[in-house]
């Protein structure tokens, strides 16, 4: 068992110790490569073959999802007419570690003939991939993690974390904001918590619980019951809001009034001034006054005061909001 535990701790040790020499590698290639993908016209096109392959299309959906097109392309069906998918003013990012990856060397003239700007990403700067190419990064490896020095391991781990440099460093560059990957992760909890508006969720409508203020509160407390939101508004003549009360209300004032509470006017119970929110507002940050003040409700109201709807903290649990 110990021996088990000492070979899984030493695997991560070599890919920790791979990835923490990239960190030193960080220089001008990496600032021309940062340049050259920030200026692309078009998209870009990652290749690589294998487990290259597989970590190229990890990295193309990495800077899709962050702002700058991009999507994989196999370079063996590159070979066979799969290249014509790339264009005039894309960026190839094409990644192998020994750099002499066959499929990949065979589109290298059909690309230099389009005029395409190519970043490599080798473990070997003398390799024909390197020689070919605008701009190298090194992600040359001292050993693979695998005993017999053969299945990708460190090399991988490596290559995968530059790629990661270049999308979030491409990402900050651009000024991509949170509501930019919220944009193109709709279905996701951020992209909910960021698209999502007040007005997308609350109550409109006859669903809206509302009295005037010269109701008596018999009657308030059936149109807090009938709309089932544990609140009801107080108008005006108008529209506008005057008040709220809530079933916290209703418990309080039948302890201090009894019965007599039921013949009070809304207008003498109603809780002045209450949080309200415009619909326009993010219903995340409805969650945030609701926290904040300890309530589970907010009425949704114009820059005027007038009423437009009512927002449950149900309402936002239902939209995965919270």
């Amino acid at each position: 068992m110990d021996n088990i535990i000492n070979q899984a701790k030493n695997i991560l040790k070599i890919e920790s110790e791979a990835v923490s020499a990239l960190i030193d590698r960080i220089d001008k290639n990496f600032i021309h490569a940062i340049e050259i993908l920030h200026s692309c016209e078009s998209k870009v096109v990652v290749t690589g073959m294998g487990k290259s392959g597989i970590i190229g299309r990890k990295i193309a959906a990495t800077l899709a999802s962050t702002g700058t097109p991009a999507f994989f392309l196999n370079p063996a069906e590159g070979g066979h007419g799969d290249v014509g998918v790339v264009s005039k003013g894309d960026v190839v990012l094409a990644i192998s570690n020994s750099g002499g990856t066959e499929e990949i060397i065979r589109i290298l003239p059909t690309l230099k003939r389009m005029d395409i700007r190519i970043i490599a990403m080798t473990g070997n700067l003398q390799s024909a991939l390197a020689k070919a190419s605008d701009v190298v990064l090194d992600v040359s490896v001292k050993e693979e993690a695998c005993p017999m020095g053969l299945a990708p391991t460190a090399s991988t781990t490596a290559t995968l974390a530059m790629g990661d440099a270049l999308a979030i460093t491409l990402l900050d560059k651009k000024g991509f904001t949170e509501e930019d990957f919220a944009f193109f992760h709709p279905g996701g909890n951020l992209g909910r918590r960021l698209l999502l508006t007040v007005e997308d969720l609350m109550h409109t409508g006859r669903a809206i619980p509302s009295v005037h203020a010269d109701t008596l509160m018999k009657d308030a407390i059936m149109e807090i019951s009938s709309k089932r939101l544990g609140i009801t508004a107080v108008t005006d003549d108008g529209r506008k809001l005057s008040g709220v009360i809530t079933d916290g209300d209703l418990r309080r004032g039948l302890e201090k009034w009894g019965e007599g509470f039921f013949s009070l006017r809304t207008g003498d119970v109603m809780t002045h001034r209450p949080k309200t929110i415009t619909g326009n507002m993010l219903a995340a940050k409805a969650v945030a006054i609701m926290e904040k003040y300890s309530i589970t409700v907010l009425m949704v109201t114009d820059e005027e005061g007038n009423i437009k709807g009512v927002i449950h903290l149900h309402d936002l649990l239902k939209a995965g909001i919270v």
